[in-house]
């Protein structure tokens, strides 16, 4: 065995993380918290991870699962395909009359792909795959000095490989469970302890002076920044809201009036309301530039509150719940902080 991986395993053996999803080898509980944690610290996916379980305690419960209920359960955690993408793959499984046990079959799965399944075939079935992922990519890059840009198809080739040539087959979970914890903790992103390292004496980027410059990132990509206004229309004890359509990084989640385009009466019109339904006086500012950064887009909003006497006619795809029934209905971030907002100014209207 290479000493490196001999002395992941040994690191390992000493330091792992105690987090509920090794307590197990179910292959539904592992695949959950893989997909939770795809873009979420483990800080914060771990009680969603124990919500889900709680809720849906077998995938056939999951799978069974209206789409809201899914999304209602995930909201919060963002990246919403990801929870239409594991409700999908949940009937995929109970379709296939249980968990595929294959690497191939594992990434066949709807939102699965090559780190997710290689994680779960040999932390589940000890298929003899490499995980890759972006604490794997810095210890690797650290140690031996690999300069090539992450996030490139050169990367994923050169560093899969090399993943792939040190694991041990026998102790594929252990060490792949080892790389990813030894990255989060030892060999961090800032700061890394290099001189309780254990791999101090044979690492290239210590040697060379070049652990903060290790990993090598490709350039990022250009952030785009998009305008709009979020309207809460309160009327008699309701509100409306319409469903997000496909296609969209929302898709089936639950939003307010949005207007795009400068706040102008006439806007208000264009939108689907008639002119005397319109009143100055029901019409309230609640905040203006309000910030969400997604991952390649910085969203802006202004929140308003409208609050007419009677119920306007409503844009298409619009219809009206019951305030008290909001939180039935997932919704994105940029919902909640207008919902903080109205609460706020509905405090200080009573103050």
């Amino acid at each position: 065995m290479d000493p490196f991986s001999q002395t992941i395993l040994h690191w390992y053996a000493e330091n792992r993380r105690d987090l509920p999803w090794r307590r197990t080898r179910d292959p539904y509980a592992v695949w959950l918290s893989e997909i939770i944690l795809q873009q979420t610290r483990i800080a914060q996916g771990t009680a969603y991870w124990q919500r889900f379980m709680e809720r849906f305690p077998t995938v056939e419960d999951l799978a069974q699962a209206s789409e809201d209920e899914v999304l209602r359960l995930w909201e919060g955690l963002g990246y919403y395909s990801r929870a239409r993408n594991l409700h999908a793959a949940a009937k995929q499984i109970v379709a296939l009359g249980g968990f595929p046990d294959t690497l191939e079959g594992i990434r066949s799965l709807k939102g699965v792909g090559d780190y997710t399944a290689a994680a779960i075939g040999s932390i589940c079935f000890g298929l003899p795959a490499a995980v890759v992922d972006g604490n794997v990519y810095r210890v690797l890059a650290r140690h031996f000095g690999i300069a090539t840009p992450v996030g490139t198809t050169q990367a994923k080739k050169e560093f899969t490989a090399l993943a792939q040539q040190l694991l041990p087959p026998e102790e594929a979970s252990a060490f792949n469970q080892g790389m990813m914890d030894f990255g989060a903790l030892q060999c961090t992103p800032q700061n890394p302890d290099c001189a309780a390292c254990p791999l101090k004496n044979s690492c290239n980027a210590l040697r060379t002076g070049r652990v903060s410059l290790l990993p090598v990132k490709k350039a990022p990509t250009a952030i785009q920044e998009r305008h709009f206004n979020y309207i809460f229309i309160r009327c008699n004890g309701c509100t409306a809201i319409r469903r997000r359509g496909a296609g969209d990084i929302w898709q089936g989640l639950y939003e307010p009036l949005v207007i795009t385009g400068p706040m102008a009466s006439e806007n208000y019109f264009s939108q689907g309301f008639a002119k005397n339904q319109f009143s100055e006086i029901d019409f309230h500012l609640l905040k203006k530039g309000v910030k969400h950064q997604l991952t390649h887009r910085l969203l802006v909003a202004d929140f308003y509150l409208w609050e007419p006497s009677y119920r306007p006619e409503l844009p298409e795809g619009y219809f009206w719940i019951k305030e008290a029934e909001l939180d039935r209905y997932a919704k994105p971030r940029l919902f909640e902080l207008l919902l903080e907002e109205i609460l706020r100014f509905a405090q200080n209207d009573k103050g």
